[in-house]
């Protein structure tokens, strides 16, 4: 199981439990939460929880989100990466995302972050297909998908709020990085 990745500036590696408080210093962030269910977490035990549910997903897929650190600072800016996802869609798919800090936002990063998590699940995890969702309205974040290379290919509602889904497949994204 890989638990690290390096980028030009960032590292990203495995949630742990002692990140709680720097993670919800960001989830807390009503901002952060626009394009998300406007729900940012309360409570510091509610980040607890999702620390905890991430490493069950680095036990049971061998894959999940990564905090993303900045090399010069080691300031956690946010995270990013893959995910086995199973609630969204009636089917089951490999998801990549990333969520930063408002500050951080703008900078690249996730463009950055997520294309170390393409080259991650293709050429090492050898995963056959990974995909995107995003809400229709954050445009940004369709940006993103779209300019690391995954191809939009319908629009779904999740909980009443209309998203934008994207797919690219390791051949298509093995023809353009060769």
């Amino acid at each position: 199981m890989i638990t690290k990745i390096e980028t030009e500036r960032f590292f990203l590696r495995h949630f742990e439990t002692e990140d709680a408080s720097a993670l919800f210093e960001m989830e807390h962030i009503p901002e952060v939460h626009t394009y998300l269910g406007k729900q940012p977490l309360t409570d510091i035990n509610q980040m607890h929880e999702v620390i905890k549910g991430v490493k069950a997903q680095y036990q049971k897929n061998k894959i999940g989100r990564m905090l993303v650190l900045d090399k010069k600072t080691n300031e956690l800016v946010g995270w990013s990466g893959l995910k086995l996802e199973e609630k969204i869609r009636s089917f089951n798919y490999y998801d990549i995302g990333y969520r930063f800090k408002p500050q951080h936002w703008g900078k690249g990063i996730a463009t950055e972050t997520a294309l170390a998590s393409l080259k991650l699940g293709f050429e090492t995890l050898k995963l056959p297909e990974i995909c995107g969702a995003a809400d229709v309205e954050n445009l940004a974040s369709c940006r993103v998908l779209q300019k690391i290379g995954l191809k939009f290919t319908e629009q779904f509602t999740f909980e009443g709020t209309l998203c934008n889904f994207y797919r690219l497949r390791k051949e298509d994204w093995l023809a353009n990085n060769s």
